[in-house]
């Protein structure tokens, strides 16, 4: 059976790029998300075994929708995506509860080291 990801961008090339390495790992991508409460809504109706949540977004970032999520479900798998110069949010992501992080630019090694990680806890 195929690991399962939902990807959280409100930047599409961003969500392309994560869908292709992602899906060239032999990963399910059981949905998209552009906000927050797209990905409380899709993570529920698919529980994923990861989330790949970018933290900057409008509406809903993602930090607060990793809190609800992670609320719900506390075993949530959550990955944060965030450019370098975003520290402070990356260590207030990390204090909500996410698992990780991946740092923009990010090289497909990079990303799949880090989720590959975390799906074998």
């Amino acid at each position: 059976m195929s690991k399962r990801v939902l990807i959280v961008d409100d930047a599409l090339f961003m969500r392309t790029m994560l869908r292709d390495i992602f899906v060239e790992a032999g990963w399910q991508i059981v949905a998209e998300a552009e906000n927050g409460e797209q990905a409380i809504t899709e993570y529920h109706t698919h529980l994923p075994d990861l989330v790949s949540m970018d933290i900057v977004m409008p509406g809903l970032g993602g930090i607060d929708a990793l809190k609800k999520i992670l609320n719900n479900d506390p075993d949530a798998r959550i990955v944060v995506c965030s450019a370098l110069g975003q520290k402070n949010l990356i260590l207030e992501a990390i204090n909500a509860g996410a698992k990780d992080f991946i740092v923009k630019p990010f090289q497909s090694a990079q990303v799949l080291e880090v989720v590959e990680r975390l799906i074998a806890k």
